[in-house]
Formats: structure tokens, C-alpha cells, sequence
């Protein structure tokens, strides 16, 4: 969502159009895609770069304009009824999806550890839906980010937290997640890092949550993984931080932690015993950001991630990715990412994505 603040901003770049064309404006004015925070350093380089940030302008306008007021229920009077304000919200919803893309190949940390927010803030999240009369059913999510920088130690802590509960009254969903990401700065190449994430199932109990529930996906529940967790933690280094080409690396060492269904109850579905409560293994994970960019219209962003552990799988993603500007109105993004998992029958997925936005 939107701030009031970035809504604002961006709303001005919206409105400060000449002949179609977005005007120049001054370094002070530009909004820094760090967070969504001001950053003076940053700023200088959007101002030398202002052109090639007017690659994702298109995309921000179409946000701000198409982001209805938090308290904003229906478009227009009759709208819900219609079933208009579903079918926008929808439009709503790829709108993010696309200026997300093209958020993820800006990469706010991009140039290093330029000057950060200082000090404690966040934000919270809480949507509730009951519902009665055809069907009998509620669903709660609750979200929230807390974030908190001091000179060059900036720490991010999020969590999520989702319930629900079917037409009989029988819980379908319990999930609670929590995120970890922190990075200490030794100067403009040198970095530490810490990654954490926790997953919790609720469901995964050795309990029929529904009288709908099959034997085999009853079954299924003793395999799956009722705790989830990893923690790692190494160091990062830009080899490339020069305005046309960055290039960052990083790899350390972490701790998974998983515990099933099975490991829960300390027994399988047909009783026998489970002889190990849970599991922990090392695991390994290593990443390369890559950014060149060949004039003002055209940059490309290639995006690797390993992660491996003794008693996992080992993972390998690897997304490339090319942005351009057609016109001052129209952005195109177009990607390749592949996906590698060891434990699978065809272990490489590869997927290609389009993403365009046009503003008027």
C-alpha cells in the first residue's frame, strides 16, 4: 500500500506533465525507491541517472493514480453491487504486480550503504472478514514491518499472521511467519549480512480440520512441514559500484531447522514411531546482483541465488532481465528466470515474463 507521503510525491510527478512528457525536476524533489525513504547520496545519482529513472516513472504514475483512498470502498456509487469494484480491484492487483517487477530490477541497494532513515519505524496491517447467511466462514491476516537503523547497522524485522475457518466452523488455515534482515556496512564495498525466516503450519497437527477431509491428504499432513526455519549470515562485497555497472556478491553459512508433521506427533500415519523429534542442518547460501546499464533507455539486471543444506535439496535460481524505455509513456520489462531443484524428475523450470505499462 502506498504511503500518504509517496502518494503524494508521486501524484506531483503525475500532474507535472508537459505535452505528454515528464518534466526535469530538481534531485531534491526525486523520490529515493529505498524504502520509500528520502537518501541525499542517492539522490545525487538519481539526479545523474534522472533519465533512465524515468523508465519506472510511467509504472509510479499508474500506481498513484489507480490506488484508491484507504477509506475508498467502490469506485463510484453501485459500483460494488455491479460487481465494478471487484473487476478493479483485480486491475488493481496486476498494476502492483508489474511496478513490483520493475521495482526489483531499480534494487535499492544498489549503490551501498548510502545515508538510511535513522532510528524506529514500521508499519501495521490487520484485515478481518466474517461472513454469514449461504456460507458461515472468517478469515483474519495480520502484517506488520519494523525497521530499525543506526548509522551504518540497519535491521528489518516482519511478520505475517494468517487464520481462517471453513463453512463448518473447522480451521483452514493457521499460518505465522516471521522475516530477519539486517546488514552492517564497513565501508562503501564490505558488507555483513543476516537472513532469517521462520514458517509455521498450525493445520499440520495429526487432526482432521474438516469431515471433508480425504484419508491421503490426512495423510499428507504427517510429511509436511509443521515448523520451517533458516538462519544465515556472512559477508557481501561489491566488486562494481561505478553509475553505468554495479556488481555485488555475498555467501555465507546457515542453520535449517524443520520439524513435520510426523516429528510433531513422534509417530507416522500408521502408528509406527518417529525416532527424531526434528532436523538440523548446515546450509549454504551465496547470491551475485548484477546491474549494467548500456545508454540512457536500455539497462539489463541479472539475479543469482544458491541455497543448499546437508539434508536438503539444492536450489538455484537465476533471473536476467532487460528494461527499456520505448517513449517517455512506455516501459517495457521482459525476463528469463530459470529454476533449478536436485530433487526433482526435471529439475530446471524456466519461465519468461513480459511486463509493460503505457501512461496517458
Amino acid at each position: 500500500m502506498l504511503t500518504i507521503a509517496r502518494l503524494a510525491e508521486e501524484m506531483w510527478w503525475a500532474l507535472n506533465r508537459k505535452g505528454g512528457a515528464l518534466i526535469d525536476v530538481p534531485a531534491e524533489m526525486l523520490w529515493c525507491p529505498e524504502r520509500g525513504r528520502d537518501n541525499p547520496t542517492q539522490l545525487v545519482r538519481t539526479t545523474k541517472m534522472k533519465k533512465v529513472t524515468l523508465l519506472t516513472s510511467t509504472a509510479a504514475i499508474l500506481a498513484a493514480l489507480s490506488v484508491p483512498a484507504f477509506a475508498q470502498s467502490e469506485i463510484s456509487t453501485g459500483a460494488d453491487a455491479a460487481g465494478v469494484s471487484a473487476i478493479n480491484d483485480r486491475i488493481t492487483d496486476i498494476e502492483e504486480d508489474v511496478t513490483d517487477a520493475f521495482d526489483r530490477d531499480n534494487d535499492a541497494d544498489r549503490f551501498g550503504p548510502a545515508d538510511r532513515r535513522q532510528g524506529l519505524f514500521g508499519n501495521m496491517s490487520l484485515s478481518y472478514t466474517g461472513r454469514t447467511g449461504n456460507t458461515d466462514n472468517q478469515d483474519l491476516a495480520i502484517g506488520g514491518r519494523v525497521n530499525y537503523n543506526q548509522g551504518v547497522f540497519a535491521q528489518s524485522v516482519g511478520l505475517s499472521l494468517e487464520f481462517g475457518e471453513d463453512d463448518f466452523g473447522n480451521k483452514d488455515q493457521e499460518d505465522v511467519a516471521a522475516i530477519y534482515d539486517a546488514q552492517y556496512y564497513f565501508n562503501d564495498q564490505l558488507y555483513a549480512f543476516a537472513l532469517g525466516r521462520i514458517n509455521q503450519n498450525g493445520l499440520v497437527d495429526g487432526v482432521r480440520n474438516s469431515p471433508s477431509q480425504t484419508d491421503e491428504d490426512f495423510a499428507a499432513e504427517f510429511d509436511d512441514f509443521r515448523t520451517d526455519a533458516f538462519l544465515g549470515f556472512g559477508p557481501g562485497y561489491r566488486i562494481l559500484n561505478s553509475e553505468q555497472t554495479t556488481w555485488r556478491v555475498q555467501a555465507g553459512v546457515g542453520v535449517r531447522y524443520t520439524k513435520t508433521g510426523a516429528q510433531e506427533l513422534g509417530a507416522n500415519f500408521d502408528g509406527t514411531p518417529v525416532a527424531d523429534s526434528s532436523d538440523t542442518s548446515v546450509g549454504y547460501i551465496a547470491s551475485s546482483r548484477l546491474y549494467h546499464r548500456f545508454n540512457d533507455n536500455i539497462f539489463i539486471t541479472n539475479d543469482t541465488d544458491y541455497l543448499g543444506s546437508e539434508d536438503s535439496s539444492d536450489v538455484i535460481t537465476n533471473e536476467f532481465g532487460v528494461n527499456f524505455r520505448v517513449s517517455e509513456q512506455l516501459a517495457t520489462r521482459v525476463s528469463y528466470t530459470s529454476e533449478y531443484q536436485e530433487d526433482r524428475a526435471i529439475r530446471t523450470d524456466n519461465t519468461v515474463g513480459l511486463a509493460v505499462v503505457y501512461g496517458f
